[in-house]
């Protein structure tokens, strides 16, 4: 059994915490009426998340001082900063995926948000369970640890080689299979996924948009959730930290859509990102990395690749 410094209040305190803050971001961000983020309000919003997780992370340490003592209080803080980084920073890979599909189907921004809505909440779910599933796969087979390295470092070498390239929507064998068995309009109906038509039930492409979305979120969710277990193997600390950077990726997209080729290059430092850390779970026997030295070099690899981005994209 893996050790958290996690008491049972404080799950149940933090899964309140997400259910309220769901709620309150989808009425921010439109309610339940059809509603085009502005880059003003997905900024403000933005800023909100990245607080509320640092704020977190400082309630955190102040909390474990007084319990467990400071040494392990800074050792858990820096965890959880480090994990957020890790899982913020290739949550962007979603945005450019979620761009390609909402441009791929060419669905008004007004209907993105509902999308996205239901999408950040699957994605919750999966990382749930994938959370719950791997943990208790480190705490039965520590040597599995390994291979999450292995994984991430293949990984990363596939995402760089293949930065440059963009995925073949129409052969996707789920949308592929779902325009066989499913009955879909031509054209959307608002923000429904579904309508009745001369007493028959018809499906909307937003539908598809939707299932793609949730597709993404697992791929997503298979290089990720490996990659923390690189700097914690605390179950609370992996899991708050994970949906921390989850809950802000709505507003985030929203923010980088309009620009998102102004950041190309940051998929490669994404794909460094990712086989730096399974080069750090690879050694680990050998060379310990700190957490504060991984912060240093996951932040100079992706500070430079959003500099030469931002360089590029001026000089064009």
């Amino acid at each position: 059994m893996l050790q958290t410094v996690a008491q049972p209040w404080m799950w149940a305190v933090f899964i309140a915490f997400v259910l309220g803050m769901c709620w309150i971001d989808a009425i921010a961000l439109g309610g339940s009426r059809a509603h085009k983020v502005s880059v003003r309000e997905a900024a403000a919003w933005s800023a909100v998340w990245v607080c509320l997780a640092l704020s977190f992370d400082f309630g955190l340490w102040l909390y474990l001082s007084d319990s467990v003592g400071r040494d392990v209080a800074t050792a858990r803080a820096m965890e959880f900063l480090a994990g957020y980084v890790i899982e913020k920073s290739l949550s962007v890979d979603n945005i450019f995926v979620f761009l390609l599909i909402f441009s791929h189907f060419s669905v008004p921004p007004q209907y993105q948000r509902k999308v996205l809505l239901y999408g950040v909440l699957g994605a919750i779910v999966m990382r749930i369970a994938m959370i719950l599933a791997g943990t208790w796969v480190v705490a039965q087979f520590s040597w599995v640890l390994y291979l999450f390295g292995l994984f991430l470092l293949v990984t990363g070498f596939h995402m760089l080689v293949a930065a440059e390239s963009e995925p073949d929507l129409d052969a996707n064998p789920v949308l592929r299979l779902a325009k066989k068995l499913l009955p879909l309009t031509g054209d959307f109906r608002k923000e429904k996924f579904s309508v009745r038509e001369n007493g028959k039930r018809l499906f909307t492409p937003l539908l598809l948009v939707l299932l793609l979305i949730e597709v993404s979120d697992v791929i997503f969710a298979v290089d990720s959730i490996p990659a923390i277990f690189a700097v914690t193997t605390d179950p609370y600390i992996v899991f708050t930290s994970n949906i921390f950077a989850i809950m802000g990726l709505r507003a985030l997209y929203f923010l980088l859509a309009d620009m998102a080729d102004r950041f190309h290059l940051l998929k490669y430092g994404l794909a460094f990102v990712l086989m730096f850390v399974g080069c750090k779970m690879l050694v680990v026997k050998w060379l310990h990395i700190s957490t504060a030295a991984s912060l240093l070099v996951i932040g100079a690899l992706l500070g430079s690749s959003i500099a030469a981005s931002l360089l590029a994209s001026r000089k064009s």
